[in-house]
């Protein structure tokens, strides 16, 4: 049995609530010890009377605390009464009552319903015992009322118990509710730092490799060729400015208070390819491509995966391989589109032993796996290195419906 009342001090208002509990039970008490039967005339409580109240209301404070105890004093209190001569009455037995709501509140359902249906048996047999001659139907109906009102204490003690359970059980979840909030918060924030470290990374890694090329060219050319080497500063600039816009445009993104009405320009995607591949020829790196199948659009995200992988890929054969030509490769399949960016270098993939590593591969196989994919890289067979992944495609159908709503929308929106 489980007493969860206090064992401290009651502040000054649960001392009043006790105190006008204790009144009230006593002045029930000796109510009750007034009543007689047979139409008996009414005279001033006994002092039995003033004994059982007083003995049955002064452990009532204790219930909190010890409400078997007290559910025991009371209820010998109350098979007391009809032994002192005492008509045995639900009034007489308030305290008993009270006590058994209390139980009910404090302690397991079991347990509690034993001891309430024990007592309510003593109270019953108490009063036939002590009755005198024949027990008359008046005398049961009696003695069941007697029962009846700590039983249903009792059952009100349970309700109460259910109550405050079931309100606790919707304050728990409202409070892990709240707290999956905030952990699904700090995921996605955490995610969407990983996402614009990712950007930020490639975007650094292609635009400022591009550039130290063009200057290491530029600076081979500057006394045997300076026409090349004017051309080559020419690219430079214009490949630093690509990259100040688009870490503009990215660092843009942290600085906004609220959602932008639309991005200025569509994210990077496959579309996109041949002005990638031009920039690295522009920076002496030859890019062949090879398509296999029928390609299809891709979704968003998808296709800035796969324009990122290639634009990653060719930028560590521009910085480790030790070669001028990469091949890419884009097969097509129903289900899926495998892309490869391979190099016959001497190089490797990792940056020198004095330089921290990097987040190429990391980021590369990141994306791939955030998109559903999988990516692998290592060397050849036959020298070099090899970058392949595999994206998922949407059923065709799924695109062709997907076309079609586009154009749809587009030329809804044209109507005047």
């Amino acid at each position: 049995m489980t007493d969860t009342g206090g064992g401290g001090p009651r502040p000054r208002g649960g001392r009043w609530r006790e105190g006008t509990i204790a009144t009230v039970a006593f002045a029930l008490c000796l109510a009750g010890g007034v009543l007689r039967v047979d139409d008996e005339s009414v005279s001033a409580p006994p002092a039995a009377a003033y004994l059982v109240a007083v003995v049955s209301c002064a452990v009532l404070p204790a219930r909190h605390r010890a409400p078997l105890a007290v559910m025991a004093a009371t209820t010998a209190c109350g098979v007391l009464v009809p032994p002192l001569g005492l008509l045995l009455t639900p009034l007489i037995v308030a305290p008993a009552v009270i006590t058994a709501y209390s139980l009910a509140v404090r302690a397991d359902r079991r347990a509690a319903s034993a001891v309430l249906l024990s007592s309510a048996a003593l109270l019953v047999v108490s009063n036939l015992a002590f009755t005198p001659g024949a027990i008359s139907w008046q005398d049961a109906s009696r003695a069941a009322a007697v029962a009846a009102f700590p039983l249903v204490a009792g059952i009100l003690g349970h309700s109460t118990q259910n109550r405050r359970a079931y309100l606790a059980a919707v304050e728990e979840r409202a409070l892990r509710a709240e707290q999956s909030r905030d952990s699904e918060a700090r995921r996605r924030v955490a995610e969407e730092r990983v996402r614009i470290a990712r950007e930020l990374h490639d975007l650094v890694a292609h635009q400022i490799t591009l550039a130290n090329a063009q200057a290491t060219v530029a600076d081979h050319f500057f006394d045997a060729r300076p026409e090349q080497a004017r051309k080559s500063l020419r690219e430079l600039v214009e490949t630093t400015g690509d990259a100040l816009d688009d870490l503009r445009a990215t660092v843009g993104l942290l600085r906004q208070t609220g959602d932008a009405a639309a991005p200025a320009e569509p994210a990077p995607g496959l579309s996109r390819l041949p002005a990638l591949l031009e920039s690295f020829r522009r920076a002496g790196l030859e890019v062949s491509v090879r398509q296999e199948g029928t390609a299809r659009p891709l979704p968003p995200g998808v296709d800035l995966t796969a324009y990122r992988i290639v634009q990653e890929a060719l930028t560590n054969v521009n910085k480790h391989a030790g070669t001028g030509s990469a091949q890419v490769r884009l097969a097509w399949n129903r289900d899926r589109v495998t892309i490869t960016v391979a190099d016959d270098g001497g190089g490797t993939p990792t940056p020198p032993d004095d330089r921290p590593p990097g987040y190429g591969l990391i980021g590369m196989r990141e994306r791939a796996a955030a998109v559903g994919g999988r990516l692998s890289a290592g060397r050849r067979p036959e020298g070099g290195f090899l970058v392949s992944t595999e994206l998922p495609l949407p059923p065709a159908k799924d695109t062709a419906r997907a076309d079609g709503a586009a154009a749809r929308g587009g030329e809804d929106g044209d109507a005047p």
